[in-house]
């Protein structure tokens, strides 16, 4: 019996689901006390009433499965409710409820901090559908990665197939989140199957004698009128041979997974081998799951199967049977079967979903943004976009910009006034630049570009643990820029409002030596800064280009059109944003 995933209307068919569940507890409620009515009468007064005890006892499992498989199909329901919700704060940039992938920021790394990648408002609370640990750690390393055009160009058409299959990524990440709460620690499980075999040949014998003898006495006092004697020695004697493999078996609970993370996996991978794939990254990615003579499902649901046999051995119609049968026998050599066969797949599994996780996450961003442009990589070293959008910004509030850096070009002088757009455009070429490494498509309508390894410095702070000030932090900053730009690696740097912790003068001189040195390397970028005197530097500089953002001042309110223009800025607002916060000047 597996879950039933498909799914037209979750609302009207959740409550169906309660309905079917609440009907099954009453149903196994009252065959559970038909059993006890069984065991007394039969022990009591009618010995042939035990035999009903088996038929019955197997229908009081048939119903505890069929209101597990319904309880998980209402769990199923759940999240696929939950995941529509989410998908309109998404829609509507309400991201505070989503993870914040805080573990993964780091101040060391050439941009991840100063593009919003992670934390309050970040891309990974946009991006990820990822459901464990494991994805979401892997999502961050794709994300953090620096620029592969390859790796970006394998995986564009492999995000776009995925991403038409839409009840598949749907189920996939409902799934996750239905089964797999709490993830538990594999590193013992995956030891234990490296252990030696705990099973020993003549454990056959036992294994053989315990469900033949211990029928053959219970029959024989039911219908022979043997006393009930022989079958407390035989249960005195079971004790002691079910003493050999209980110490296995109760190695082997304690070390298997998470119940909640096996059935994931399985209907992960039943969800799979549905699928028929073209693109050959998705077909290599599907092999390990299923091949033609080769199916993870059936190997992990048996794995499911076993590991809540021997997880339950405490529960009273198992410890019964256990008892007159001996069957911890079987338990142990089912299991001991189970990792003779397959203990090698078991890790390449868990690893292969994680990285399932991130392309159907990938996949799912892909369908809610309706994102459709094409990336064109470029062996030049050159950048040019068209109507260019932040993605972490609302649709219809969200200003497209054009820009377009030639090959000859290496630095744009970005100047303009307070809140005009400046450092907001910077994080959308940066952060579209991310996107496209993941191999997504931009927020944009064209996106072209060289294979740039990207470099910010945006977010230069004060450390008073470390006693770093902002601008030594900044300096810092600059010289990892440096660095690379030295070995004449291909850059795309953005660097904001630069040198802005010193005096003017120091701050023009020292921007002039930094822009002549990083026209001599292969990086090229844009430089933000409110010193309008560098803006003169084209004509002493042919690879500097002026760009800015401007504002207009009207009936005392300052109005911005947030539209990169050519050319340096004309105005500054500084002074009337002084004046509307009340400062006075003195003409």
């Amino acid at each position: 019996m597996t879950v039933d995933f498909r799914t037209t209307n979750a609302t009207e068919e959740l409550r169906t689901c309660k309905q079917k569940m609440a009907s099954l507890a009453l149903s196994r409620l009252v065959l559970f006390f038909a059993l006890g009515a069984v065991l007394i009468v039969g022990l009591t007064e009618i010995k042939w009433l035990l035999l009903l005890f088996f038929p019955l006892s197997a229908l009081f499992i048939y119903f505890i499965l069929l209101f597990n498989l319904q309880k998980d199909r209402q769990a199923f329901l759940k999240a696929v409710l939950q995941m529509e919700k989410d998908t309109v704060l998404r829609q509507n940039r309400e991201l505070s409820s989503f993870d914040k992938g805080e573990v993964h920021k780091d101040k060391q790394h050439p941009f991840c901090n100063d593009l919003d990648l992670f934390g309050d408002h970040s891309l990974f609370q946009l991006i990820d559908h990822t459901v464990g640990e494991g994805g979401k750690a892997l999502l961050a390393d794709w994300m953090k990665a620096q620029v592969d055009p390859e790796l970006a160009e394998k995986r564009f058409p492999a995000i776009r197939e995925l991403s038409r299959e839409k009840v598949f990524v749907r189920n996939f990440e409902a799934i996750g989140k239905a089964f797999m709460k709490e993830e538990k620690s594999k590193k013992a499980f995956y030891q234990w199957l490296k252990e030696p075999q705990a099973w020993k040949s003549f454990y056959f014998l036992p294994m053989v004698a315990g469900p033949s003898v211990g029928i053959l006495l219970l029959f024989a006092w039911l219908f022979a009128g043997w006393s009930i004697a022989y079958i407390s020695a035989w249960i005195l004697l079971g004790l002691l041979a079910l003493g050999m493999v209980f110490k296995p078996l109760l190695r082997a609970s304690k070390v298997m997974p998470d119940e909640g993370d096996l059935k994931t996996l399985t209907a992960w991978a039943r969800e799979l081998e549905k699928l028929s794939f073209d693109d050959p990254y998705l077909k290599k990615l599907q092999s390990p799951v299923f091949e033609k003579s080769y199916k993870a499902s059936v190997a992990l649901k048996s794995l499911e199967q076993r590991s809540f046999m021997v997880q339950n051995r405490i529960n009273m119609i198992y410890l019964i049977f256990n008892l007159l049968f001996w069957i911890d026998f079987i338990a142990l050599f089912r299991l001991e079967r189970w990792k003779q066969k397959h203990a090698g797949h078991m890790q390449a599994w868990e690893t292969v979903f994680q990285e399932w996780q991130v392309l159907v996450s990938l996949a799912a961003f892909t369908n809610e943004e309706e994102l459709d442009c094409r990336v064109d990589w470029t062996d030049s070293l050159s950048l040019e976009v068209e109507n260019l959008k932040h993605p972490l910004l609302r649709h219809e509030t969200c200003v497209g910009n054009d820009f377009k850096m030639e090959e000859n070009q290496k630095t744009v002088l970005l100047t303009g006034s307070n809140m005009s757009g400046k450092t907001t455009f910077m994080r959308t070429l940066g952060i579209n630049l991310v996107l496209v490494n993941l191999g997504l498509s931009p927020f944009a309508a064209k996106f072209v570009t060289g294979p740039f390894q990207l470099f910010t410095s945006m977010r230069n702070t004060d450390n008073l643990g470390e006693s770093v000030s902002s601008f030594y932090a900044e300096l810092a900053r600059i010289k990892g820029l440096l660095d690379q730009a030295e070995k004449q690696l291909p850059i795309f740097f953005l660097l904001d409002e630069i040198l802005k912790g010193t005096n003017t003068t120091d701050r023009v001189m020292g921007s002039e030596a930094l822009i002549q040195q990083l026209a001599e390397s292969h990086s090229k970028g844009i430089i933000s800064t409110h010193d309008i005197e560098l803006s003169e530097l084209d004509n002493k500089i042919p690879t500097l280009v002026n760009y800015s953002f401007h504002s207009d001042i009207k009936d005392n309110e300052i109005l911005f059109d947030y539209k990169i223009k050519k050319g340096p800025c004309p105005s500054f607002n500084a002074h009337k944003l002084m004046e509307l916060m009340g400062i006075r000047f003195q003409y």
